[in-house]
């Protein structure tokens, strides 16, 4: 299958390209600048040359493919104080690129977060039945699903808040190694006890990749390893590898020592994959959270970092 990626050069997206190739799909990635083009080209894919502004490129490059996976996201500006313009860039591109997949049968997988369900489901581990109406990410989420009824095969993926490996340089673990390093000890709101899914890079790679082949027609599926790690234990396994105490926080303190990523370290957001499993037969097989942070290459990278 001729497989047009987003996100392409990516953490996620770079792996998801091996994954595609050596299961003997060709793979058109969009690349943004000179250096991820390399990339691709050094990975053996093809490259598009574009970014989720490129309206026409993107339907142009969906309608010429025979599926696509989104994985791209304006993180850039999201993080520094313009997440609503890259929640609507994201909402474009998808629009863009389902309309020229319309009728066509072909797959698309886009992708969401679980994060979004932490405050809608309490009491339980959500689920793939569980759906929001609205609301920012969750709107691109529906309009994926949507496509299901308009002739395209088209699935999301709910990845976990850390989909962490050797190499996951910019999500939500470096950014709390980097934290703790700055405050002198890694921090946990309260008791700490509530809880993150968590799922290794190669095996929601491999998920992308069983989606793209054979998940039905507006499937909501789960990335999602370990349904929930305590946030405790996150914050204690980086104090292990910083050599720094793990310290309780109060959550009028949070944004302090937590800066942005205050409000997501209190959500308690456990998050079951058991339907993603029995329709996909996915099985994630590497290591843990816990046991990846104690194989030391986050913070082998964090001593590196300037």
């Amino acid at each position: 299958m001729r497989v047009f990626v987003t996100g392409a050069s990516g953490h996620i997206g770079s792996v998801v390209v091996r994954e595609l190739l050596s299961a003997g799909h060709q793979v058109v990635g969009l690349a943004r600048s000179d250096a991820s083009a390399a990339t691709l080209k050094t990975a053996g894919a093809e490259v598009r040359r574009g970014s989720l502004d490129d309206l026409d490129a993107l339907r142009e490059a969906a309608a010429t493919a025979e599926g696509v996976i989104h994985l791209a996201f304006k993180h850039d500006i999201a993080f520094t104080g313009d997440y609503a313009g890259a929640v609507a860039a994201d909402l474009r591109a998808i629009e863009a690129m389902g309309a020229a997949l319309e009728g066509s049968g072909k797959p698309f997988v886009g992708t969401s977060g679980t994060l979004s369900l932490a405050k809608a489901v309490s009491g339980r581990a959500a689920t793939e039945d569980d759906v929001l109406p609205s609301g920012p990410r969750i709107d691109a989420e529906n309009a994926v699903v949507a496509l299901g009824k308009r002739g395209v095969r088209s699935s999301v993926i709910r990845l976990s808040p850390t989909v962490h490996s050797a190499l996951d340089r910019q999500g939500f673990v470096p950014s709390l190694i980097a934290m703790a390093r700055k405050n002198g000890f890694a921090a946990y709101v309260g008791a700490g006890a509530n809880r993150w899914p968590a799922v290794h890079t190669l095996d929601a790679a491999r998920l992308y990749r069983l989606a793209l082949e054979k998940a039905p027609a507006g499937s909501r599926l789960h990335g999602v390893a370990e349904t929930g790690v305590p946030f405790h234990d996150i914050a204690e396994a980086i104090g292990r590898g910083l050599g720094l105490p793990a310290r309780s926080v109060s959550a009028e303190d949070a944004s302090r020592y937590l800066g942005f990523l205050s409000a997501f370290a209190q959500l308690d957001d456990p998050t079951s994959s058991e339907r993603t499993r029995e329709i996909l037969g996915w099985r994630p097989t590497h290591p843990g959270l816990l046991a990846d942070l104690a194989e030391r290459h986050y913070f082998e990278a964090a001593a590196q970092a300037p």
